[in-house]
């Protein structure tokens, strides 16, 4: 079942309008979020984003749109589900219906949609550069609009070419993301991530891991600009999502990676899942 602005409904009983303002314009943003347990994985970090995504888009936030509201939503959404350990849902808000590029209203719908989590680390994964379009760098790059047309078009040459995914770059050919997560670049001691400059996403494991890093000696983290050339010389390189959490890269180009930070950082991470927010 979906929920829809608070109802939970089967999906052939979801009515979207051609005016559906999603659909015509793609003004929408969107949450992707595990559940393991019962329990929504980083949820204040989610909600934070989400909340400063709505004001940047200038959408109008309800009143109850408070912390306790929505995970109360995504549980009740999740506990009509066929019964799993972990789910995968998304959170999607856009502009009701009606207007042209300037919308009739602010005011907002929302759809929450769950899932049994199927998603898994691979042990062999190939990674490669889409350099048919560009990810402009800016701010609105770095919020999840429901505009992924290039993430689309990389993913299907992904699949067109025996690719699990494809490194997005920026109008200045710098590394961007890929096109489910961000990506970190290690040498020797060093890890480098693209800067929010670059236009990548706001990542919530991103930041769980920035964090992590930041109270490690014995790494150095850095948010800078990558160019590819970087990551065919790197010594590791890993992609994050919420999902996933921290999926090492084996294989870019002729390159053949070493796996080991990657898969200590991805312990980490899950130790921090358990513990909480």
């Amino acid at each position: 079942m979906i929920n829809l602005n608070g109802e939970l409904l089967y999906p052939e009983n979801i009515k979207i309008s051609t005016e559906n303002r999603a659909f015509k314009f793609g003004d929408a943003i969107f949450e992707t979020i595990k559940i393991v347990n019962n329990k929504v994985v980083f949820w204040e970090d989610h909600y934070f984003r989400l909340m400063a995504s709505m004001r940047m888009l200038r959408m109008k936030i309800p009143m109850k749109f408070t912390l306790e509201f929505l995970e109360k939503e995504i549980l009740k959404t999740v506990a009509v589900q066929e019964q799993a350990s972990s789910y995968r849902v998304r959170l999607n808000i856009y502009r009701k219906d009606g207007g042209l590029y300037k919308p009739n209203t602010n005011k907002i719908d929302f759809t929450i949609e769950a899932s049994e989590n199927i998603y898994a680390t691979k042990e062999v994964y190939k990674l490669d550069v889409f350099k048919d379009f560009y990810n402009y760098s800016g701010l609105l790059s770095t919020v999840k609009t429901n505009n992924r047309i290039l993430n689309t078009l990389a993913s299907i040459f992904a699949d067109e070419n025996d690719l699990d995914n494809c490194v997005l770059l920026n109008e200045r050919k710098g590394v961007v993301e890929v096109t489910n997560g961000n990506i970190f670049i290690v040498k020797g001691n060093a890890i480098k991530t693209p800067a929010l400059t670059e236009g990548c996403i706001k990542g919530i494991v991103r930041k769980k891991l920035i964090e992590i890093l930041s109270k490690n000696s014995d790494y150095t983290l850095e948010e800078t600009a990558i160019s590819p050339f970087e990551i065919q010389k790197a010594d590791e390189v890993f992609i994050t999502n919420a999902i996933i959490g921290v999926q090492p890269v084996t294989n870019y180009k002729k390159k053949t990676f070493k796996t080991e930070v990657g898969q200590k950082l991805a312990n980490n991470l899950r130790v921090l899942q358990i513990a909480g927010n």
